[in-house]
């Protein structure tokens, strides 16, 4: 007993940890960081993530917070497999996205990540809906400042329409649960849709939270917020904002909506259309987000699944992919801060001065591109044996044909064109101890999780034996490596691929960032063509009929005669006999 003179001393740290939901620390900190000298504010963005990942590991799983607000019961906090697992790896994230930030003087970047990151944790141990509601919104007012965090003309107006679209999601997030509560009473979050997964037979109030859950998690034709922001943060603030919203959105849709059918058609559409548009992209961050696009279909695919091998799959994955993507947005970053652009018409023969950075970006591409012996190589097959046990075989196609592609782009393009290719003739120095520090930890996770599997699989929210490293696994995997390969040499040496050149590339952003504002202008120009001509006539009527009035009505007009007494009575009598006949002819 450390305390044996004050036996109750235990008991009053116990309460106090419990008390904290997990994230509260960062947030508290985030609010602090104005307060904290110069010099220490930069490691503030490690040591609160390092004290929040403590208090996580001091809560039991199964630990369940309640507290009744207004005669509403509510649960800030339910720790379990699922929401654990996010837990880990967004600390994790956290503490290694502080490291690579300890270059950042800027107080305002430092609060808002913290205070993003801390909301996104307590999202994913949110128990009821409105305290999911009130992390989501959190999420999007805190991290839009990553976004401002640029300082540009473009960050601005993207921040802008960042924050339109995500405090868009948290309003459809609340009217779906006011009407959720109203048809069932219950705030809780928990599963979501009925036992036949079907969209068409739930409540209006689950559908406005799936297409709340759709946004964040970027499904198509919602996606260009990605896009759109993303590029325009900061190197850190990129790294950031990669990891943490759409995770938040997959926990999510894995803990409201497993195995709802129509996840698996949006899932697969998510991880191939995204391909055709980072092939063409020239801005190599831009390319990376058009790849989450893609990974977050794999794990859309696997809560549409709904199976426990599924589920362990998609939370697998998510955790992999933090790792991965995280590395690779690191090393576009360092790229970004020695060179000044990650425009892969400007780069080229970094290799020959950013040595490390290179072999550290290669090590997260191939990790995406799930070599064997690499993170993605023993989390992605889990999906994949899962679409194919189920007999999704066109699913389970098109999830071969996005595997191959993400090789192709993100395997091969970030490090070839970054790196490689042309020499631009820029010799930059090595990426900054802090930033190599965290993408060397970066890597080694990669390359611990694809050597030691079972140290991942410990972890998922359902106990399972599986054995990744199988012959069929192994023979498949390297086909699609080597096909990708090949197809890219192939295009490369016939001219056939696409080249980097500076350009604008149209997405569906296009409709509602061009089109509905140029159909809107013609509208209103039109309308004003339509009555300036009308104008003349319709002005030229009103006074011809308020002459006629005035000369009824006026001061002089026939109305306003005095009449005789004999003209009334016998205008009354041509009355009365007129309805007299009207009332016979009947």
């Amino acid at each position: 007993d450390p305390y044996p003179s004050h036996p109750e001393g235990p008991v009053i740290v116990s309460h106090l940890i419990e008390l904290l939901p997990p994230g509260a620390i960062l947030i508290l900190g985030g609010l602090l960081v104005p307060l904290l000298p110069g010099r220490v504010k930069p490691w503030a963005g490690v040591a609160f993530p390092v004290l929040g990942f403590a208090h996580l590991l001091a809560l039991d799983k199964g630990f369940v917070q309640t507290l009744v607000v207004f005669g509403y019961e509510l649960t800030p906090v339910r720790v379990d497999g699922l929401s654990l697992v996010f837990g880990y790896v967004f600390f994790i994230a956290a503490i290694l996205g502080g490291i690579y930030g300890l270059g950042v003087r800027d107080g305002t970047q430092l609060t808002a990540a913290l205070t993003y990151v801390g909301s996104a944790i307590g999202g994913v141990f949110a128990g009821d809906l409105i305290t999911l509601f009130i992390y989501w919104e959190l999420t999007a007012v805190t991290s839009v400042f990553l976004v401002w965090a640029g300082r540009t003309e473009r960050s601005a107006r993207a921040g802008m329409r960042y924050l339109v679209i995500q405090v868009g999601s948290g309003v459809i997030l609340l009217a779906g649960v006011i009407f959720h509560f109203v048809d069932t009473g219950s705030l809780a979050f928990d599963k979501l849709i009925g036992a036949d997964g079907l969209l068409g037979s739930a409540s209006l109030g689950v559908l406005l939270i799936f297409i709340a859950f759709g946004i964040k998690c970027a499904f198509p034709l919602l996606h260009n917020w990605l896009q759109d922001a993303y590029p325009e943060s900061t190197a850190t603030g990129t790294v950031y904002l990669s990891i943490f919203t759409t995770k938040m959105a997959v926990y999510a849709l894995a803990r409201g909506f497993p195995g709802t059918g129509v996840l698996i058609i949006i899932g697969a559409i998510m991880t191939a259309f995204p391909i055709f548009f980072a092939v063409i992209e020239n801005d190599l961050r831009r390319v990376l987000t058009y790849s989450l696009n893609n990974q977050l279909g794999f794990m859309v695919v696997g809560i549409g699944i709904g199976t426990e091998l599924a589920l362990n799959g998609a939370a697998a994955y998510a955790f992999a992919n933090i790792i991965f993507e995280g590395l690779l947005f690191m090393a576009m970053g360092a790229v970004l801060l020695r060179t000044g652009t990650c425009l892969g018409s400007e780069l080229g023969g970094l290799y020959k001065t950013m040595p490390w950075t290179a072999a550290l970006c290669i090590v997260g591409a191939a990790s995406i591109s799930a070599f064997p012996f690499l993170s993605g190589f023993v989390t992605k097959p889990l999906i994949l044996d899962e679409t194919a046990a189920g007999h999704h075989l066109v699913v389970y196609l098109m999830l071969l044909f996005a595997s191959a592609g993400v090789f192709h782009h993100s395997g091969i393009k970030i490090p070839y064109f970054a790196f490689f290719a042309h020499d631009s003739g820029k010799r930059v120095k090595e990426a900054p101890w802090y930033m190599m520090t965290a993408m060397v930890a970066m890597a080694f996770g990669c390359i611990l999780m694809g050597v030691y599997p079972e140290i991942l699989y410990r972890v998922l929210p359902y106990p399972m034996e599986y054995h990744p490293y199988t012959t069929t696994h192994i023979i498949t995997q390297y086909q699609l490596l080597l096909f990708s390969a090949l197809a890219f040499v192939f295009l490369q040496k016939t001219g056939l691929y696409p080249p980097e050149l500076r350009s604008v590339n149209l997405d569906f952003d296009w409709t509602y960032r061009r089109a509905l504002p140029t159909v809107v202008g013609w509208a209103v120009s039109t309308g004003r063509i339509i009555l300036d001509a009308v104008r003349a006539p319709v002005r030229g009527l009103l006074d011809r009929t308020s002459g006629l009035i005035y000369r009824l009505y006026g001061p002089e007009g026939v109305f306003a005669r005095t009449w005789t007494t004999g003209a009334i009575a016998f205008w009354a009598v041509v009355v009365l006999c007129g309805y007299l006949l009207y009332f016979m002819l009947r």
